[in-house]
């Protein structure tokens, strides 16, 4: 599946999602890999984490892969597009997801530390917020797992 293929279905973008998540290890990122859906379902946006690549705190794979996406469509609303990621959003993408108006997200992990998307908190359906994306969780949960595990396992 090329970088710019349609998606058929969440598992099928949380595979692609996968396969950017395991680019940032060569990096000594954390593999966290997204991709973003457009309104017919092909991918307008990528990314994995670059934090440690860019010297960027803010070189998430969500919100590279936003950006991206904001870059491809010429416009910042997504409010048409879905974010597909493998680990659940942290408060700084969730808050850049709402930003964004991101219709949809579906994420594989679940980040009992540090998630902002049902875990620690749940600021995308958090009815204080301007706009509340449908949140799927849980897409390809254990493939998603182990590749972190895979990281952090050595390193500790």
């Amino acid at each position: 599946m090329s970088p710019r293929s349609e998606v058929v279905t969440d598992a099928d973008a949380m595979r692609l999602a996968l396969e950017h998540a395991r680019r940032a290890p060569s990096t000594g990122d954390v593999p966290v890999g997204a991709v973003v859906l457009g309104p017919e379902g092909a991918v307008v946006g990528h990314g994995w984490n670059a934090r440690e690549a860019d010297g960027d705190p803010t070189a998430h794979a969500e919100v590279l892969a936003l950006r991206e996406a904001a870059a491809a469509l010429g416009r910042w609303r997504l409010d048409d597009c879905t974010l597909v990621v493998t680990l659940e959003p942290c408060l700084m993408c969730a808050g850049a997801i709402v930003l964004a108006r991101t219709a949809r997200v579906v994420f594989g992990a679940w980040d009992d530390k540090a998630g902002a998307s049902g875990s620690q908190w749940d600021v995308l359906r958090d009815r204080r917020v301007n706009h509340r994306p449908e949140v799927v969780g849980g897409v390809l949960e254990d493939e998603c797992a182990e590749v972190l595990r895979e990281f952090f396992e050595p390193r500790r």
